[in-house]
């Protein structure tokens, strides 16, 4: 089995760590009311999917 011949050091662990950033998920527009929807989902404001009503939005 391997195993680690030495002790990483608190700063390669911090300095690998430190790329973990969070990111704002992409946004895609709606062809029907253009507002801004995740992609592969259906439009929360009109409540459309590939170009029918997949939602009753009120």
């Amino acid at each position: 089995m391997a195993v680690p011949k030495r002790k990483k050091s608190r700063s390669r662990v911090a300095s690998r760590k430190a790329q973990w950033k969070i990111k704002e998920p992409t946004k895609s527009e709606c062809p029907q009311c253009h507002a801004p929807k995740l992609p592969h989902r259906a439009c929360p404001s009109c409540g459309y999917y590939a170009g029918r009503e997949v939602l009753e939005v009120e």
